[in-house]
């Protein structure tokens, strides 16, 4: 099968085959609508031969303070809610069109998928199916669905004059923060979903294949996500708690470890939703193409 060059890909900033350690990539951070390095570099290694093939620019704890003001600029009512900017749900039905119909072209879904396979031990049928995955929530949402997913409710009261109605409200200020086993479906999921409903996420991806998540948010750039709506931020456990205490998200979403999400029920004060599973994940068989 050929594909075309990565010319053609005009969101990307690397080129997953070429990946190496004489042409290593960069990942970089994603604040109030810039894209921005850093001088704290850690170095991914290849898994296939020891070389150094990704550097990825962490904030230190001395370099929080943008994204605590990033966060502290969203009110609790979000970008957008059922009384405030309703336009933006087909906006985000426009953007997921868009992606949708991007990772469903060959040459793009091969690029996410040798991606996910240059940082995690996934066969290419493995990693292709987080790409496909992907592309069908983006086609979930196409149109007015997200303005159809923040339907409301009204209950007749018990005397005349009397309603009750609910409505599908944001947090406003959350953070997502993603393990390293799906690199692309679980944190490309998530995040969409906080975006849809008028959130203001801050996410963070495992560094080790935060690369793919970089790369993913380039392409939705492309498809018009607006820059200031997303912060994106690679940092270690440590300066990420510091970050979560000094900015007091209303929401936290975090997938990964039961130790840690132990502690930051603690930190956050019951404020964080889990999905934690240990440090067990997968181990490959003789079933993979199954």
């Amino acid at each position: 099968m050929c594909f075309r060059s990565l010319q053609t890909l005009s969101f990307a900033t690397v080129e997953a085959e070429a990946i190496s350690g004489s042409q290593p990539a960069e990942v970089q951070n994603l604040v109030q609508g810039t894209w921005k390095g850093s001088s704290n570099l850690n170095t991914i290694v290849d898994p296939l031969n020891g070389e150094p093939f990704i550097k990825v620019a962490e904030v230190g704890e001395t370099g929080v303070q943008p994204f605590v003001e990033s966060l502290s600029k969203c009110s609790k009512s979000g970008l957008h809610n059922p009384f405030r900017s309703p336009e933006r749900y087909l906006l985000y039905g426009d953007i997921s069109t868009k992606a949708a119909h991007m990772l469903s072209q060959p040459e793009v879904s091969n690029f996410f998928t040798r991606l996910i396979q240059r940082v995690s031990p996934k066969s290419y049928q493995q990693a292709f199916a987080e790409v496909f995955v992907t592309q069908k929530f983006f086609e979930n949402f196409c149109g007015d669905q997200v303005r159809f997913l923040a339907r409301s409710f009204a209950v007749p009261g018990n005397h005349l004059g009397q309603q009750s109605h609910g409505f599908r409200w944001p947090y406003g200020p959350v953070v997502i923060v993603t393990p390293f086993n799906f690199p692309l479906e679980i944190p490309a999921l998530q995040l969409m979903g906080a975006l849809y409903m008028g959130n203001k996420p801050l996410l963070k991806v495992d560094s080790k294949v935060s690369i793919v998540m970089d790369q993913m948010l380039r392409l939705l750039h492309h498809c018009g996500l607006p820059k200031e709506d997303v912060d994106f931020i690679n940092s270690d456990g440590r300066t990420m708690n510091k970050l979560l205490l000094e900015a007091k998200p209303r929401m936290t979403l975090f997938t990964g470890s039961s130790r840690v999400a132990e502690k930051l029920a603690v930190d956050l004060k019951g404020r964080v939703k889990l999905e934690d599973a240990g440090f067990d994940w997968k181990i490959l068989g003789p079933d993979v193409q199954e």
